[in-house]
């Protein structure tokens, strides 16, 4: 029986080397000798703090978050160094959390930081079909990473301050099931150019040419949120049903010995390619959380908590200062026009830095940890 005792130390020490300014966790800006800005790497740890303090009681977790937010959010909800005119939806998912310290505390700030970011959405710029383009800078893009970074708010604010309808969410979650997904083998392109100009584009899809692993961990994890948002209904039933089909297909490409998905998910064992932790951290928790909502068959749940165990035996080390989470691809992307090496080859995703300990696979292992206590109790 795999021994969890340590994670918890583990996150806590991740917190106590953190500042709002200098998060431990968000690799990018050590690297670059930079303080943290408002950004997805941190939003996603938030989220996951805010999960453990959920699931254990323990609020340092979620004081850590507040912490943060409140360094950026100022009392008119203004969000020091958020630069809407970027029209980057990367931007919208730290907000996540905003929901839930406002629930938590009534702070009006948080409402209004909300209000702020919504806004962001409504003026999101969008291709022919309606779909958000992922940033400024792609225009017509669609990446299944902004799926996760967008919607998930989009549809808290619709549910905690909106008037309930869901159906621009499903609208645009149904053209990347349209648009994007390989008929062969039921996996999802990373990236869409509705006009088919980019020049990763298939001329006659739109369709960049590879799958990868992270970005359909990002579009499985906003579809298991999602359908943890939206109420039951015609909505949910459409999200659930994309979901259940990505969660089947999936399934089939993990590693048999380790549970863990490969970093190009259909191209197993070929030369460069790797078991990566993000991504399958992503994968063992929207397994879990599906399972555990009644959307997929209990032999998901017992998949997810394979791949977590498998992450732990491969790639959580001990040392003198306590737990290091490696495997973790440090980033990918698409373009831009001036950046031709992301050009959605194979041999472009193998070619990016592996790290240790970098929030993209330390938040989904922590989201994941959540889920498995939750299976097995807090104990």
């Amino acid at each position: 029986m795999t021994d969890y005792s340590r994670i918890d130390a583990y996150v806590l020490r991740l917190i106590e080397e953190s500042t709002p300014e200098r998060t431990a966790w968000n690799l990018e800006k050590i690297r670059e000798g930079k303080k943290v800005e408002w950004n997805y790497i941190d939003g996603c740890m938030l989220t996951a703090l805010m999960e453990m303090t959920s699931i254990t009681g323990d609020e340092r977790y979620a004081a850590f978050a507040e912490k943060v937010i409140d360094h950026f959010v100022q009392e008119d909800g203004n969000i020091l160094t958020l630069k809407p005119e970027k029209a980057n939806l990367d931007d919208i998912n730290e907000g996540r959390v905003l929901f839930e310290l406002y629930k938590k505390t009534g702070t009006e700030k948080y409402r209004l930081a909300a209000d702020r970011l919504m806004e962001q959405v409504k003026a999101q710029p969008r291709t022919w079909e309606g779909n958000f383009w992922h940033k400024a800078i792609y225009p017509d893009q669609v990446w299944l990473d902004g799926i996760y970074m967008a919607q998930p708010f989009y549809a808290l604010y619709v549910k905690n301050f909106g008037d309930g309808d869901f159906s621009d969410i499903v609208k645009q979650i149904g053209t990347v099931h349209l648009r994007m997904r390989s008929k062969e083998k039921g996996l999802y392109f990373h990236g869409y150019d509705a006009s088919k100009k980019a020049f990763w584009a298939d001329p006659e899809t739109g369709c960049s040419q590879n799958f990868w692993l992270r970005s359909l961990g990002w579009f499985a994890v906003a579809l298991a949120d999602l359908a943890d948002i939206i109420p039951e209904g015609e909505s949910r039933d459409e999200l659930t049903g994309i979901f259940k089909d990505l969660m089947e297909h999936m399934i089939e490409y993990a590693d048999p010995e380790t549970g863990l998905y490969w970093q190009v998910p259909d191209q197993q064992g070929r030369e460069g390619n790797y078991l990566e932790t993000s991504g399958s951290a992503m994968m063992a928790y929207a397994m879990l959380k599906g399972a555990r909502l009644g959307i997929l068959p209990e032999k998901f749940a017992e998949q997810g908590e394979k791949t977590f165990n498998g992450i732990i035996d491969r790639y959580l080390t001990f040392t003198e200062t306590g737990l290091n989470l490696g495997g973790i691809c440090l980033v990918a992307g698409l373009g831009p026009e001036n950046n031709r090496r992301r050009d959605g080859s194979y041999a472009y995703y193998i070619s990016e830095p592996v790290v240790e300990n970098d929030a993209k696979g330390v938040a989904p292992f922590v989201l994941a940890y959540t889920e498995i206590k939750r299976k097995k109790g807090t104990d």
